[in-house]
């Protein structure tokens, strides 16, 4: 006795050294992950905002050398005193441009000796030569298509921001340089977006050409900076012209930074953002003090509760035994509440990572991949399975929530098919009685989820009668409805040929009346704990609620209960029909102007680099708010809106409504993985394309509600009176 008495105080002892070493390098460990962990999520955090950058330099460009390339066809072929002579008309087309571009400070047409013919700022231009300007001079010798020049300072008399130039040449009609056309720049346009993007302390972004010339700088630089082809960002740069991610310290002030960098397109001109490594450190320190904030009272306290135990061992044994036996409690039940909470979302993100696992292949299977892109997606691929198992197994503790599967079958011969399972899984003495139709009863629904329900029903009422008495199955046609499906809500539907009635009745003890109002919530149960989650009967509701129909229960205390599941009838001419698998190729865009609205960065680039392959032309903006915007200023440009359901603030149904609202004549084509968006086929008169999707599926979606509405369109010019001439 005193040996074990002994020896309990020495592993007591043990104990309250290994209670300091062991936090002590489980923290050391916790800390080396953290580090890496934070590096990583601010490494993407950066990617993405250089996307965001990217995309946002990329349009203004375009925008701009498609404005640059109109005025270059109004005023080409016109001799100078041609253009002078209509100088007043000109100044008003260009001050209408600039005023509709805010990045855009000025527009100029100059003649072959840099002199100004026409510019937004005054009419008539002074007389004032600019032909030292390298946005002019740069064009004087041969044709080098769209010039972007450096940040310069207004030329008196002249006034305002600096600015930089984008010029292109005008040529004669047998190629002779006649003179230059120019759009200055505002660097502040784009100093704005970035602080506007980049609010986390630390965060940097850049614009420059590829020379090494700065053009804009967050934050903002008081001076003109050139990089040094030949330095430190030069030469990471050279090695890896397109992209990539680098730690450097930035040469206007020595800070060091995690910057990404990527080229725009086809133009001269690099983006970047980035975060100081201080401020990475400082949110991995923030995370480690979190840490410690707990830890430190947490071992304290641990090693106070040992040091007293050394002299209260028998009581120390008796009270962690009943902790244990709360802490285990206290765990199931919070587990329960907590996968409850979280079905629906998991099911949402889990389709997101299908679309994006499905996207990756199909992106695999193009010819002519570069090796690059091909890691790019394979390590997409890779990162998206790592979280579907994650979400796979809190998706298999809770009964499933996703979009139903349905099918047409026969719910008497389906349940006659069970009539074995359910012998068995009731048990011996309990009698099972079947009461069948002698004609087909059809359904359109998910005959998994059916046969759950039915499975859910008839447990429930083996509870009741405590495993001994009898349960009847009756099947029958009904055109008699319940009062809620009077009146049906979202997501159900009043059938045109009466429903199929499923009654599931026993013998058990009833349902006392207080107690009926809340069976079908979930995990509410009246069995004893580890008995029962009170899931079964919720998820017979929510099926029936799906599928368009209703689950309804009468019960009276001592002499049983009788569950009755309704369910839309279809014709019973209506047999089913085995569909070949959809094998039909994609869908060339052809030039296709299609807005992608997806808040999910990774998910939205996969849609549009598979539709750009296809030869749709993508504009991508991560919320609805700036869709509508999008369409509003210019809804001529896209021929087709695609967007998730599922987003912060406006939904993709609520911008649906809002585009039909403001008469906006382009069609709408929804997607999402959540069920209850999906339960309602066809959801505000759109089409649907349910996640996950592949390419080729999405380019046909795409390219019939694009031709459909064109065809329309059509349709409502012929219909339109012709005026007379």
């Amino acid at each position: 006795m005193q040996r074990a008495q002994r020896n309990s105080l020495r592993l007591l002892q043990w104990m309250m050294a290994a209670s300091l070493a062991l936090p002590i390098a489980l923290f050391v460990v916790a800390a080396t992950i953290s580090h890496t962990s934070t590096r990583d999520i601010a490494d993407r955090e950066i990617e993405r905002t250089v996307d965001v950058a990217h995309e946002h330099a990329l349009k203004v460009f375009e925008t701009i050398d498609r404005s640059l390339a109109e005025l270059n066809e109004v005023v080409r072929g016109l001799p100078d005193d041609v253009i002078r002579a209509r100088e007043p008309a000109l100044h008003r087309r260009l001050k209408r441009l600039t005023d509709s571009l805010p990045q855009l400070k000025s527009a100029w047409i100059f003649d072959a000796d840099g002199k100004a013919l026409v510019n937004s700022l005054v009419s008539p231009p002074p007389d004032l030569g600019f032909a030292d300007r390298d946005y002019f001079y740069a064009h004087i010798d041969q044709n080098i298509g769209t010039f972007i020049g450096a940040a310069l300072t207004p030329r008196p008399p002249y006034r305002g921001a600096r600015f930089f130039g984008i010029s292109r040449r005008r040529d004669s009609d047998d190629g002779r340089f006649i003179g230059v056309i120019q759009a200055s720049v505002l660097p502040e346009y784009f100093e704005s977006f970035y602080a506007r993007i980049g609010s986390d302390p630390g965060s940097f972004f850049a614009m420059g050409r590829t020379d090494g010339t700065m053009l804009t700088h967050f934050p903002r630089l008081d001076h003109d900076l050139r990089l040094d082809p030949a330095g430190p960002v030069g030469q990471k740069i050279a090695a890896h012209p397109e992209h990539g991610l680098i730690t450097v310290a930035w040469p206007s002030d020595g800070i060091e930074r995690r910057i990404a960098y990527r080229r725009v397109a086809e133009y001269p001109i690099y983006v970047s953002a980035g975060l100081e490594t201080s401020a990475i450190r400082a949110r991995w320190l923030a995370t480690m003090g979190q840490h410690l904030v707990f830890g430190v009272p947490a071992t304290a306290l641990l090693f106070l509760l040992l040091a007293l135990a050394l002299r209260r061992t028998r009581h120390l044994q008796a009270e962690a035994a009943r902790r244990r036996e709360a802490e285990e409690a206290l765990r199931h039940s919070q587990r329960l509440e907590a996968l409850g909470q979280l079905t629906g979302g998991v099911a949402h993100d889990f389709n997101n990572l299908l679309t994006v696992i499905r996207a990756s292949v199909d992106l695999l299977n193009r010819p002519q991949l570069t090796e690059e892109r091909r890691q790019r997606y394979i390590t997409a691929i890779a990162a998206s399975v790592a979280r579907a198992a994650k979400l796979t197994s809190q998706l298999l503790a809770f009964a499933r929530r996703q979009p139903l599967k349905p099918e047409v079958f026969d719910v008497g011969a389906r349940v006659q098919s069970l009539h074995d399972m359910l012998a068995t899984l009731l048990g011996p003495a309990i009698e099972i009685v079947m009461q069948l139709p002698a004609s087909p009863c059809l359904v359109n629904a998910d005959a998994s989820q059916f046969e759950t329900a039915l499975i859910n029903m008839a447990t429930n009422a083996r509870d009741a009668m405590q495993g001994k008495g009898r349960i009847i199955f009756k099947v029958e046609a009904t055109t008699t409805v319940p009062d809620t499906l009077a009146q049906p809500s979202a997501g159900q539907t009043l059938a045109n040929h009466g429903f199929v009635r499923v009654t599931v009745s026993d013998t058990g003890v009833g349902i006392p009346a207080a107690r009926l109002g809340r069976i079908f919530e979930p995990f509410f149960t009246t069995k004893q704990v580890g008995h029962g989650t009170g899931l079964g009967l919720s998820q017979v509701f929510g099926f029936a609620r799906q599928s368009g129909g209703e689950v309804t229960v009468t019960s009276e205390v001592g002499h049983g209960s009788s569950f009755s599941l309704y369910l839309p009838r279809i014709p019973p001419d209506l047999l089913p029909q085995r569909r070949a698998p959809n094998t039909a190729p994609a869908v060339t865009g052809s030039g296709m102007s299609v807005l992608v609205v997806e808040d999910n960065i990774e998910l939205a680039n996969f849609a549009a680099d598979g539709l750009t392959e296809l030869g749709y032309t993508i504009t991508l903006v991560d919320n609805a708010t700036d869709a509508l915007a999008e369409l509003v200023v210019e809804a001529d440009r896209f021929d087709v809106v695609f967007s998730d359901v599922v987003m912060p603030g406006m939904t993709g149904l609520d911008l649906a409504q809002a585009i039909r609202d403001r008469g906006i004549a382009v069609p709408v084509v929804l997607t999402t993985g959540y069920s209850q968006a999906l339960s309602q086929e066809g959801g505000a008169g759109c089409d649907l394309v349910q996640k996950p999707y592949s390419i080729e599926e999405l380019s046909r979606v795409l390219h019939r509600a694009a031709t459909r509405a064109r065809r329309r369109r059509g349709m409502i010019r012929r219909s339109e009176p012709r005026g007379t001439t």
